[in-house]
């Protein structure tokens, strides 16, 4: 680990500058990517995800904002998961897990869903049909899973919506960005709640910095990528959200 007092604070910066513009130009608040620049570095766990929260409502925020004025944001698409993710999260963001084989799904299934968004192609003809239950219960997984691991819940909903074919990428990462601004004020209410949560002089350093990255991002993925660049973009995103567990393992 990396004393982080002994290094140049631009170092961190930079890492929190470009996460935040790639994972705002696919809707995402860009969690995952904060978290694994913030493990380089001593810091603690729950500065680490209070920080990761911080900027993902920051940054999904700014995202939402730039997809809803591209005429990419449906309503139907966001609040059937809402309904359960939102105190599924706050639960999530109250509970302390620790978990090896937990975190082994997880990051098989994001690996996953990674090759999927690369390597196949939508196929609107084989569109599964969005029911209230598959909502209902798809947000309460999402939810929780979010809440105990700090994120936003958009690197599980956006490509459950590609891949099933309730919408089209850009639809997606709308409902992502709003979907990830909501669970992540339910998951810092939760940590407030269990004392969880502690920002310090680092997370309020790197909002400006989250801010920045943002803007850039959102307005490259809501108005200039195409559909397709925009499925890919985001697979390759999950597979560097991903990469830092699996070389884990090869050391």
């Amino acid at each position: 680990m990396i004393e982080a007092q002994n290094l140049p604070p631009l170092t961190l910066a930079l890492f929190v500058l470009a996460i935040a513009f790639l994972y705002a130009s696919v809707g995402f608040g860009g969690a995952s990517g904060y978290l694994a620049a913030m493990s380089l570095f001593t810091i603690s766990p729950e500065v680490m995800a209070s920080t990761a929260l911080a900027l993902n409502i920051l940054v999904s925020a700014i995202a939402l904002v730039a997809y809803y004025r591209a005429r990419h944001f449906v309503p139907e698409l966001l609040w059937p998961f809402l309904i359960t993710s939102v105190p599924a999260a706050f639960i999530g963001g109250y509970l302390q897990v620790q978990a090896d084989v937990y975190f082994a799904l997880l990051y098989i299934t994001l690996t996953y869903i990674a090759i999927r968004m690369l390597f196949f192609k939508e196929n609107p003809s084989a569109a599964l049909s969005l029911t209230r239950a598959a909502a209902l219960v798809s947000g309460a997984v999402i939810g929780l899973l979010s809440g105990i691991l700090g994120i936003g819940g958009g690197i599980f909903l956006s490509p459950l919506i590609v891949i099933t074919g309730w919408g089209t990428s850009k639809q997606a990462a709308a409902s992502a960005a709003a979907f990830i601004l909501v669970n992540s004020l339910s998951g810092v209410l939760g940590r407030v709640v269990g004392n969880n949560m502690e920002l310090g002089l680092l997370g309020l350093s790197l909002l400006p910095v989250g801010f920045l990255g943002a803007l850039g991002g959102s307005q490259l993925g809501a108005r200039y990528l195409s559909g397709s660049n925009l499925r890919r973009l985001l697979g390759v995103i999950l597979l560097i959200a991903v990469a830092r567990y699996w070389l884990s393992l090869l050391q």
